[in-house]
Parts: C-alpha cells; sequence; structure tokens
C-alpha cells in the first residue's frame, strides 16, 4: 500500500529533479557567459594591443593581428571552457577536443559572417549601424547559441551520466 506521504514524495520528487537540472543549466550558461566574455576582451584588448599599443607590434597588419589576437582568445575560451563551464564532462583526449572547439568556434564565426552577407547584400542594408546589428548582435547571439549547443554535444562528451539518467524517447 501506498501511503500519502509517499504519494507526495512520488509527485514533487521529479519537479525537484526539474529544479536541480535546471538550476544546473543555469550556473553552466553564467560560465559560459563568464568564459565568453574574458575571451572577448582577450580579443579586443589584444588586437588594439598589437594594432595601436607601444610599438604597434602589428599596426600595419591589421588583419595578422586579429588572427593572432582571436587564436589566443580561442585558446582562452577552450581553456576556461574546459576547466570551469564543462569540466564534468572534458574528455582525456585534449588534442582532439581543441580541434574540435576550433572548428566549432570557425562554424560560431560563420554564423556570424553569415548574418553580415544576409544583412548587406540581401536585404541590402549597408549603413554602419546595421551591419553591426547585423554581425556584433544578431550573428553574436546565433552564433553564442551555435556554440553552446556545440560544445555540450561535440566537444565536450567526455562524462554524460547526468544527461544519461532523465529518460529520453530513445532510452524507453
Amino acid at each position: 500500500m501506498t501511503s500519502d506521504l509517499d504519494r507526495r514524495a512520488e509527485t514533487t520528487a521529479p519537479s525537484s529533479t526539474r529544479r536541480e537540472r535546471v538550476t544546473a543549466r543555469v550556473r553552466e550558461l553564467a560560465k559560459f557567459g563568464s568564459v565568453g566574455a574574458v575571451a572577448y576582451v582577450v580579443d579586443l584588448g589584444l588586437f588594439n594591443l598589437l594594432s595601436f599599443g607601444p610599438g604597434e607590434i602589428l599596426g600595419h597588419k591589421p588583419l595578422t593581428a586579429k588572427i593572432v589576437s582571436v587564436a589566443v582568445a580561442t585558446l582562452v575560451a577552450w581553456v576556461g571552457n574546459r576547466y570551469w563551464t564543462f569540466s564534468a564532462r572534458r574528455t582525456q583526449a585534449r588534442g582532439r577536443e581543441l580541434a574540435t572547439f576550433v572548428v566549432v568556434n570557425v562554424g560560431g564565426m560563420l554564423v556570424a559572417v553569415g548574418c553580415l552577407a544576409i544583412s548587406t547584400y540581401a536585404l541590402g542594408l549597408t549603413s554602419p549601424l546595421a551591419k553591426n546589428v547585423s554581425a556584433n548582435v544578431v550573428g553574436l547571439a546565433l552564433g553564442t547559441a551555435f556554440r553552446y549547443v556545440a560544445y555540450r554535444r561535440l566537444v565536450f562528451t567526455g562524462d554524460r551520466a547526468a544527461d544519461d539518467a532523465r529518460p529520453t524517447a530513445r532510452a524507453r
């Protein structure tokens, strides 16, 4: 026989588990956003330092300065996401993980460039404001969403025990 207390426990347990999953995901998203913000500051700061800083190291080569700043920012983001955001999901294959991380970041960049291309060439929006909104607002938001999902599904795939614990259509 099931008592009223047992029935109440059965009905509240899934919601507390759901609440724990939502809280964990919100924490993960906050960490992801923090790591992304740090990487963005590294990218912006290093680009400006190389381009306009003391000695203007790469002032005459802005594309090289941007490539260097993006490469360093990508490494910062990988380390932050590997050891903090997705620390429980990292794999032993660091090289594969880093290579996949870089490919995903190129995909995220292509999303932003695609938004800019559609805005500029398909919609004819060519003002500086339109270009910034399409590339740095819409493109950044969609690219960030793409990267987050791809990091969880393709890059940091080490420990999916928490994900596997919940029932899915495939597991039923």
